[in-house]
């Protein structure tokens, strides 16, 4: 983990093994308290030039020792019939922009999954209708050509996968394995047809979250398909 140059503020190092920032800090405050940070987060403060856990920053102990302190008084923790803290969801990058009243609706509509290592979640070629959301662990994407394992991507903790069967019903286009022990969310499409009709207001900003992504993905897919037919008429 490499220390990142900036002159103020902080930087975060998620538990998706990225950095984020600078932010000041009025802004990591916040996500302490939306629990985006907790008192292991590792964090970089420009002011001293190193990085240390989140609950040995000067500036951020009163806000851990309240938080200790409600929890020792009593203070019920936030969650939904299934046992899941809807604030854990703050961990799915797609989901980062939602309120805590729309993830704990959203939070009502999943299932979760634990998945044992060398699981196959999805298998390429069948049908499928689920999407999932990767809480805790590492999955790998494969297919297999001619017998050999293609890996195509390697998904951890905020990671998503399965949005286009969710929509289309059709086949998976690889299979995802898990890596090491993990924890996923699955949303099927009899859930999502429930959000739709009893949180719009919550499935709103998922779908324009996933068109987003998709859109992402068609553009920069684009922009290889276009290197390459570049590169083999220079060739």
């Amino acid at each position: 983990m490499a220390a990142i140059a900036t002159e103020t503020g902080f930087i975060v190092w998620g538990i998706d093994q990225t950095a984020y920032g600078p932010v000041e800090l009025p802004t990591l405050v916040s996500w302490v308290k939306d629990e985006r940070v907790t008192a292991d987060t590792w964090i970089y403060a420009a002011s001293n030039s190193s990085w240390q856990k989140a609950g040995e920053v000067p500036e951020l102990q009163m806000f851990f020792r309240s938080k200790k302190d409600g929890a020792a008084a009593g203070v019920a923790e936030l969650t939904t019939p299934r046992g899941l803290d809807p604030r854990a969801l703050r961990r799915i990058k797609i989901l980062g922009g939602m309120t805590d009243e729309q993830l704990e609706h959203f939070a009502q509509f999943v299932e979760v999954e634990k998945v044992p290592q060398w699981s196959v979640i999805v298998k390429q070629g069948e049908l499928g209708d689920s999407m999932y959301f990767i809480l805790e662990g590492e999955l790998r994407a494969r297919i297999n050509v001619m017998g050999q394992e293609i890996i195509l991507a390697t998904l951890s903790t905020g990671d998503f996968f399965g949005d286009i069967s969710l929509f289309d019903h059709g086949p998976r286009s690889a299979d995802v394995v898990a890596n090491s022990d993990s924890v996923v969310l699955k949303i099927s499409a009899a859930g999502f047809d429930r959000l739709a009709k009893e949180a719009p207001e919550v499935a709103t900003p998922f779908l324009r979250a996933v068109g987003r992504t998709l859109s992402a993905r068609i553009r920069t897919d684009n922009k290889r398909y276009g290197d390459s037919v570049k590169f083999n008429r220079a060739a």
